[in-house]
């Protein structure tokens, strides 16, 4: 039989053409490979991207976390015990979005957005990429506005300002959480949004949470994102984009948010094990070596714009330390990236001094500039204070004969420190903040036993409010306390400790 050469030549051009719809369709389409772990190897995919989101079979989903020369590695977002080897994959050109808009106030949701608090779904207008490049330095704005947190020591001492980021550090159970709880509770009427991420906490530790929020009101401002310990590394992992992605919105309608990570450490634990899971080369302390940039391009989205360009993001990200090393390997790069850091010390709390503030460790890189006038003016030589308090009391437990001079700095930084101690969930006005401090630097409680500076202040307070309530109205109003406002709470002072010395109240010493 003879063959044609122009039919062979029809038919190769017929099979070329077939292989290339062929190739065209692989690109968008790939094949499971390996799975295990949560981790899929993807062949094909040729035009995917680094951060895409597929689907697999199940209605499953998976995140591209690895661009290699033949597949990519996937991260899958939930169970994928139905997914096999040989299981079709497919792109979805688009990388992994979140709801974002007033509608997730007062909700609880998962990493991805979705609700899990049982009030039903969320009615938003708008999805957002969890990934996006931080604000250029033309836009931002220094620091100088006080985002107010109603602890005394941490107003007055190491200031908060909006679009700081100022890490809250120290070993397990001395109080970061906390901290973090009272000053969401202290944003109310305030005009700040709230962002709570919980990350590798436990379910029952923030139904607590948002129990309190609610019974306070705060959760009218507030959304929490919960990436509990039970669930899988990747959602764990994409948490905190998710929230500062909601809290961008915000910020670029020109509102204010306060966002809480809790806690980082557990985030680059997950991310560290996606990374070992993906065969990438462990760097120090196993850590891989891209850990930095994880949390680097998370902060650095948070920050004060411009009026013109939006509002300010606040962060309170927050490090377990391991027996109060805050030199190790995460705790050294999440410092280098923050703008100061509050330091809690196991010590200060076991013996009962709380919030356990360590002001020796604590630092705010913004300083006063992000402090009210009153709060500066009050607050000024306090560390210096509480600093030389701290020397003389070291060096007192080597003798026991001090001088009268020795005697009267160590029991005034006695007084200063129990005027710093503050109960949990019961954040201050800036007026009772200013007044406290006020009352413990002019030594007007060093007469006192130091078990009743809490009675006297209060009645103090109420006295003021009963008598002399302008003088907390100026404060909230003018945000400062000029000489003769000084003078006049001077006088109010000693004519309260008149009274109250003819009265039955604790003996003087």
């Amino acid at each position: 039989m003879d063959i044609k050469t122009s039919e062979i030549s029809s038919l190769i051009k017929q099979e070329i053409k077939q292989f290339k719809k062929q190739i065209e369709y692989s690109n968008d389409v790939g094949t499971v490979v390996t799975i295990g772990d949560g981790i899929a190897m993807v062949y094909g995919l040729d035009n995917a991207m680094l951060g895409e989101l597929l689907v697999f079979p199940h209605d499953v989903y998976g995140m591209i976390m690895s661009l290699e020369q033949e597949s990519v590695g996937v991260v899958l977002l939930s169970d994928s015990q139905d997914i096999i080897e040989g299981d079709i994959v497919n792109r979805t050109g688009k990388v992994v979005e979140v709801p974002v808009g007033d509608a997730l106030l007062g909700r609880v949701v998962n990493a991805l957005g979705q609700p899990i608090d049982g009030k039903g779904e969320i009615e938003y207008k708008k999805t957002m990429p969890i990934e996006k490049l931080a604000p250029s330095i033309m836009k931002r704005k220094s620091v100088s506005e006080p985002l107010e947190t109603g602890i005394k020591v941490i107003d007055g001492l190491i200031p908060i300002g909006k679009g700081q980021r100022e890490l809250l550090i120290g070993d397990r159970q001395t109080g970061k959480t906390a901290i973090a709880i009272d000053a969401i509770i202290n944003q109310k009427g305030k005009h700040v949004n709230c962002v709570y991420v919980a990350i590798g906490q436990k379910n029952s530790s923030v139904a607590r949470i948002v129990e309190r929020l609610n019974s306070v009101g705060a959760m009218e401002y507030t959304t929490v994102i919960n990436a509990s310990a039970s669930e899988i590394a990747p959602l764990l992992y994409i948490a905190p984009y998710a929230g500062i992605t909601m809290a961008e919105e915000w910020c670029d309608n020109n509102e204010d948010v306060l966002i809480v990570f809790d806690d980082l450490s557990k985030h680059a634990v997950a991310y560290r094990a996606l990374s070992l899971l993906l065969k990438r080369s462990p760097g120090r302390e196993a850590y891989p070596g891209d850990i930095f940039y994880l949390h680097s391009r998370l902060l650095e989205r948070c920050c004060r714009l411009d009026p013109k360009y939006g509002g300010s993001i606040t962060a309170l990200p927050i490090i377990e330390t391991q027996a109060g090393d805050i030199s190790a390997y995460i705790p050294t790069n999440v410092i280098s990236i923050t703008d100061g850091q509050i330091f809690l010390s196991s010590d200060l709390f076991n013996i009962g001094q709380r919030p356990a503030v360590d002001t020796g460790l604590s630092v705010s890189r913004v300083g006063s500039a992000a402090q009210y006038k009153a709060v500066k003016k009050v607050s000024s030589s306090l560390k210096m204070k509480l600093a030389s308090f701290r020397e003389l009391q070291s060096f007192s437990q080597f003798g026991s004969d001090l001088d009268e001079g020795t005697k009267k700095i160590i029991h005034h930084g006695e007084v200063l420190l129990e005027v710093l101690k503050q109960h949990q969930y019961n954040p201050y006005q800036v007026d009772r903040e200013v007044i406290e401090i006020f009352v413990a630097k002019e030594e007007y409680l060093d007469d006192l036993d130091v078990k009743d500076i809490r009675p006297f202040l209060d009645e103090f307070y109420s006295y003021l409010g009963k008598f002399n309530p302008e003088v907390a109205e100026k404060i909230i109003e003018t945000k400062d306390l000029r000489k003769e406002d000084r003078d006049h709470l001077r006088e109010i002072i000693l004519k309260f400790k008149k009274e109250r010395s003819l009265t039955s109240g604790p003996k003087l010493i």
